[in-house]
């Protein structure tokens, strides 16, 4: 599954995937809404956030009484959470929270026990009880709780009053402590606590996917270390409480925990399938899940895993998709294949030269292909799943219609990055009246928020930056380096880096695509962008002034210290050291050039708007002239509303082509 958030003008802005049967913690504010869609697409879900801690079940069952799917539904209270009793399996004992600790009744008498007696507030026991199948033992989560830290913005111009008024929220911040949970052995008949150290996860970010054993011999969990440069499954044997790695994953950069994990544990066979970078690509491997030794590698080479659709313990055969996997195509377009655990017997069932979705057959003998480009409008296929083999080509799209009122479909393109090897892809939108023998300016849509890539690859019949390039612009996207779904190499530079945003790949590549496209006017070259776009955006004319000449920056998270935690020590690290000031906006806003329009939402929620307030007086204290939008009671995003759109149009208008909007 995969996770979006609906910013307010409704875009989809993914978080990352879920494997099937996983779990996923993630930070969000009352009033948001999450979509959660199937690896195909389909939406599972719409879910408004409350202000309490809360759990949501994907089933893929429709809710009941629920007859409109689309509406965000209210998820249920977590009991992960919660302070509610948990029964054992056999139906003897109870288990809940009183006073912090952990008590235990007796169903049959009512008789009450108190399992735990050191707990307290700041550092509590609480949450979901995980009991063994034999009902002797039961872990519970002890909790040192985060701190709190409010943001406060002011709403100037409320409906409801003349008055403005305050507004606050809790929003961790790089830095910040965090809510601490370690796991807790308990010995029910012996009435005791049993001992685990934590010497193997000292400082957890996050510990999840706890799960007993069969045999009730062991448990074990997640430990994801703070920082996210180690990520271990751990084994807890329930007699003594020792403790041994089974999976032991480090990384001298960043582990991408919250876009690249998958676990499933094949309890018929004592074994584990993990995804992992360490060969340097996104790949599968097959452990012993007793003995913690890799089995093998079940997929290899210079592509990737983009995900998981099936694991089959019968046939012993995985389904996935993949990018990079077909040479001479581009690396970014999914393609569909499956592979035996031992890594032997790999089948990739797409062919075309596009990006893949598919649907297959209630038997699995066979499978629906549909694949595009934004140069190519969808061709439908029919293929057999056992090797592959095209059987007929059922439905190939006519994009004539499209062509008769001037529309023009993208132009892909690729160059050479800063090293000299690597290929930058992305694409050129032109306006519909196109004349090739003018110069137009150039304007890059950017977006280099590490845990994705941008640039679209299938075919639709309106892409977004097209609008802004019928006003008499040449539009850009391009994923530049430190973006997704390449190499872990390509990835890691934005590691400590978010500044560089893939910038100088960024202005090789419209340097060699003006070579090639002469109407491509990259004297006059424009940039904008929204939240870590934002950033970009800004950062563009901070450090590459001499090429790009106009800004419009939307509710960046110009300093990656006054955003949310988890984005920010994904890629930023932790603990905050002197990196996060050097890639802040507000320290490279001396070095501005050109022309900067920033824009903020006085409400916004998702990146603190004093981000934006704190760029403003870094320029002010350089004394660099620039402009400003400060949008009343918007939230993120606010470049999206009308009034922001127009306002970003007229500033690449009149500082790009020349011109005073409308006075023609």
């Amino acid at each position: 599954m995969e996770l979006f958030w609906l910013d307010r003008q409704g875009k989809r802005r993914s978080y990352g995937k879920v494997p099937a049967g996983g779990e996923r913690t993630q930070h969000t504010f009352a009033g948001h809404v999450w979509l959660v869609v199937s690896a195909k697409g389909k939406p599972l879900g719409v879910f408004e956030a409350r202000k309490r801690p809360a759990l949501v079940e994907i089933t893929g069952k429709p809710v009941a009484g629920r007859s409109d799917p689309s509406r965000p539904g209210r998820p249920k209270d977590s009991p992960g959470r919660s302070r509610s009793a948990g029964r054992s399996p056999d139906g003897r004992w109870t288990a809940s929270v009183k006073d912090d600790n952990v008590w235990i009744r007796e169903i049959s008498t009512g008789k009450e026990f108190a399992l735990s007696t050191d707990g307290k507030p700041e550092d509590r026991y609480e949450g979901r009880f995980y009991w063994s199948p034999d009902s002797k033992y039961v872990v519970a989560l002890r909790v040192r709780p985060a701190e709190e830290h409010k943001v406060y913005v002011v709403e100037s111009s409320p409906r409801d009053q003349v008055q403005p008024k305050l507004h606050s929220y809790n929003y961790h911040k790089p830095g910040d402590r965090i809510a601490v949970s370690k796991p807790c052995l308990f010995d029910v008949p012996g009435r005791k606590q049993v001992q685990v150290s934590d010497a193997l996860f000292p400082n957890p970010w996050s510990i999840k996917d706890i799960r007993w054993a069969a045999d009730s011999t062991r448990f074990t969990f997640v430990y994801n270390q703070r920082g996210h440069q180690v990520l271990r499954v751990l084994a807890v044997k329930a007699t003594d409480g020792s403790v041994r790695a089974i999976v032991d994953e480090k990384s001298e950069t960043f582990i991408h925990y919250s876009g690249k994990y998958f676990l499933r544990w094949l309890d018929e066979t004592g074994e584990l399938i993990w995804m992992s970078e360490r060969d340097g690509w996104n790949h599968l491997y097959l452990y012993d899940a007793v003995s913690g030794e890799v089995k093998n590698q079940i997929t290899k080479g210079k592509w990737l895993v983009r995900g998981v659709d099936r694991v089959d313990t019968e046939k012993r055969r995985i389904r996935f998709r993949a990018g990079g996997i077909r040479p001479g195509q581009d690396p970014y377009y999914i393609h569909y294949a499956h592979v035996d655990f031992d890594g032997r017997g790999l089948v990739v069932l797409t062919r075309g030269d596009g990006t893949h979705s598919i649907e297959y057959s209630p038997d699995g003998r066979y499978f629906i292909d549909r694949y595009s480009r934004v140069d190519l409008p969808p061709v439908t296929q029919l293929g057999r799943t056992s090797d592959g083999e095209l059987i007929c080509e059922l439905e190939r799209a006519d994009w004539g219609e499209l062509l008769k009122v001037g529309w023009k479909p993208p132009i892909r393109f690729t160059a050479k990055g800063r090293d000299g090897k690597t290929n930058i892809h992305g694409v050129i939108y032109r306006p519909a009246k196109f004349d090739p023998k003018a110069k137009y300016p150039v304007i890059e849509c950017i977006y280099a928020g590490p845990h994705g890539s941008t640039v679209p690859k299938g075919f639709r019949d309106h892409y977004g930056p097209q609008s802004t390039g019928e006003l008499g612009f040449i539009l850009v996207q391009i994923d530049g380096m430190g973006t997704s779904n390449r190499s872990k190499a390509f990835h890691d530079v934005c590691w400590k880096n978010l500044a560089d945003a893939g910038l100088p790949d960024r202005v090789l590549w419209m340097k060699a695509a003006a070579r090639k496209y002469p109407f491509m006017d990259i004297t006059r070259v424009g940039i904008y962008g929204g939240s870590a776009g934002g950033q970009n955006a800004a950062a563009a004319v901070m450090t590459h002034g001499d090429f790009y000449k106009v800004a419009v920056a939307d509710c960046g998270c110009h300093d990656n210290r006054m955003d949310k935690i988890w984005w920010n020590e994904q890629w930023m690290g932790w603990p905050v050291g002197p990196h996060y000031p050097a890639n802040s906006n507000v320290t490279l806003a001396k070095g501005l050039k050109g022309k900067l329009l920033l824009i903020v939402g006085e409400l916004d929620r998702n990146v603190d708007p004093a981000s934006t307030m704190q760029v403003v007086n870094a320029l002010i204290e350089a004394d660099k002239d620039f402009d400003l939008l400060v949008i009343p009671g918007a939230g993120h995003g606010a470049a999206g509303s009308r009034y922001g759109r127009r306002r970003q149009a007229d500033y690449f208008v009149r500082h790009l082509l020349g011109v005073e909007p409308r006075s023609q």
